[in-house]
């Protein structure tokens, strides 16, 4: 049962950190619900805000319907009750649907509405796909704007009259005057949340225009460090916040581009690197090369992060191959 009304967890949420912890997977690409267990307990461990489970960073896009509901609930039981799980909710409007009320009976305390899948739709339809998602469930709904699912200042406005559970907004796309538009219209009514790749390299400047917080992808496997920034950030402390670009961030958004869908797979190459491995990613992605992790290895030590060993595991290799 949720511990959070939803506006409670609107409040909660836009004061914190936010993460998507990397599902665990095994050589045979099955879900690995021991190392899954051990990287929520860990990941909860800290003062975050709330981990989003199954999401994209989370792989939610290669799970099905019954592997999501799972993981969720493997979620909700390792976590920290100060620290709420959400998941996420997509494709066709009747799997969204499903989606959400699995999250709820798993003791999800909101959801995260990903594009549908393939379709190109208007604002009407994307209305009534979210519409159809906040009827389905007491918890917590929030909008993530990208790809085909670009929603206008109105029709954030109209999912926000007609829907309490309706309470947060996700931008993956970084238009500005777009974003202006949206907070302009609905001001407090909503959080604000930022979900461009490697938030951080845009978390001061979306700051001004309401995202008070974002999803961090390294928090899963720095997490003082991806802490420290957001504290910078929330501080206006530019000087901070360019020191931790120039020595981590920025270095780290090279090698994520190397390759395409690198965004994810960089994320359980850092668990890797630093003795928390949660497994291969599945297809489409792909794994980094042995290079790659080693560069990564390399950057983390020359940062000068050194990430909670974990037992039985040895030091982090200062090597670069």
């Amino acid at each position: 049962m949720a511990q959070f009304s939803p506006q409670e967890l609107a409040d909660h949420l836009k004061n914190g950190l936010l993460s998507f912890p990397a599902t665990a997977f095994d050589a045979e690409l099955n879900i690995d619900e021991e190392r899954y267990r051990e990287h929520i307990a860990w990941q909860s461990s800290y003062d975050v805000g709330g981990l989003f489970a199954a999401g994209g960073t989370g792989e939610g896009f290669s799970l099905s319907p019954g592997e999501a509901a799972r993981v969720v609930a493997l979620a909700v039981a390792e976590s920290r009750p100060e620290v709420p799980v959400l998941a996420s909710a997509g494709g066709a409007t009747v799997q969204a649907v499903r989606n959400v009320q699995d999250a709820e009976a798993a003791g999800a305390e909101g959801v995260l509405v990903l594009p549908p899948y393939l379709t190109e739709c208007d604002q009407d339809g994307l209305y009534r796909h979210v519409a159809a998602i906040c009827e389905a469930t007491t918890t917590g709904i929030i909008v993530y704007n990208r790809a085909n699912a670009v929603y206008s200042a109105e029709t954030v406005a109209r999912l926000a009259d007609n829907h309490p559970n309706f309470i947060g907004f996700k931008d993956a796309l970084g238009d500005i005057e777009h974003l202006t538009k949206v907070y302009a219209k609905n001001g407090d009514r909503l959080f604000y949340l930022g979900g461009l790749p490697t938030a951080e390299t845009f978390a001061l400047p979306l700051l001004q225009l309401g995202m008070s917080t974002y999803s961090s992808a390294m928090f899963n496997f720095v997490p003082e460090f991806a802490l420290d920034f957001y504290s910078d950030v929330r501080a206006q402390n530019r000087a901070g916040v360019t020191d931790k670009l120039n020595r981590f961030v920025l270095p780290y958004l090279e090698i994520r581009d190397r390759v395409k869908g690198y965004g994810v797979s960089i994320v359980k190459g850092g668990l890797k690197a630093i003795g928390r491995d949660c497994g291969p990613v599945r297809p489409p992605l792909q794994d980094l090369s042995e290079q790659d992790i080693a560069d990564l290895k390399a950057l983390i030590t020359s940062a000068g992060i050194v990430p909670e060993t974990p037992a039985g595991a040895g030091a982090l290799n200062t090597a670069t191959a």
